[in-house]
């Protein structure tokens, strides 16, 4: 039996702490040897926030080896080609994206910023845990799509879709 190669994934959001590293590491977690989820900013923090890690936790996702890094890295020689990418907030959704070798199928997941959130450390924790069930929902979504036998057309209107949900 041969395997087939695992679908490579990114995650865009301008920062690259929160919504993109939670998203990676669902889909990592969920997507089993079939996929390759990375993430990505635009203008990096440079550090992946506490709250993210300690969601991933949360869910039983490892939380090692993440961290926060400029999408340019993602066009250098030896970099993975997408077969797949999702801007998971509003601002890398505007934004010129570099062009992607491979012709990846985009879609846009908004979502909104956990790490915007004031006020207690429970009510933090709370967003970051939603905006993750919202992730993880439209990722499973993803994951039961039959990407087999799906045309490009109809592969982007689902992409899509799920992003409205």
């Amino acid at each position: 039996m041969t395997m087939e190669p695992a679908y490579n994934t990114l995650f865009i959001c301008t920062g690259n702490s929160a919504r993109s590293i939670l998203a990676e590491g669902i889909l990592n977690g969920l997507g089993g040897e079939r996929f390759r989820a990375f993430s990505a900013g635009s203008r990096p923090k440079g550090k992946v926030h506490p709250l993210a890690l300690a969601t991933l936790e949360r869910l039983h996702l490892p939380i090692a080896g993440y961290r926060s890094k400029c999408w340019d890295e993602f066009g250098a020689p030896g970099a993975p080609v997408f077969d797949f990418i999702f801007t998971v907030c509003g601002n890398a959704a505007g934004e010129s994206c570099p062009l992607w070798p491979g012709k990846p199928v985009s879609a846009h997941w908004g979502v909104p910023d956990p790490a915007a959130v004031e006020g207690s450390e429970e009510r933090q924790r709370k967003a970051f845990y939603d905006t993750a069930l919202t992730l993880r929902r439209r990722i499973e979504l993803f994951l039961s799509l039959p990407l087999k036998n799906l045309d490009a057309l109809s592969l982007q209107r689902k992409l899509h879709d799920i992003g409205c949900q």
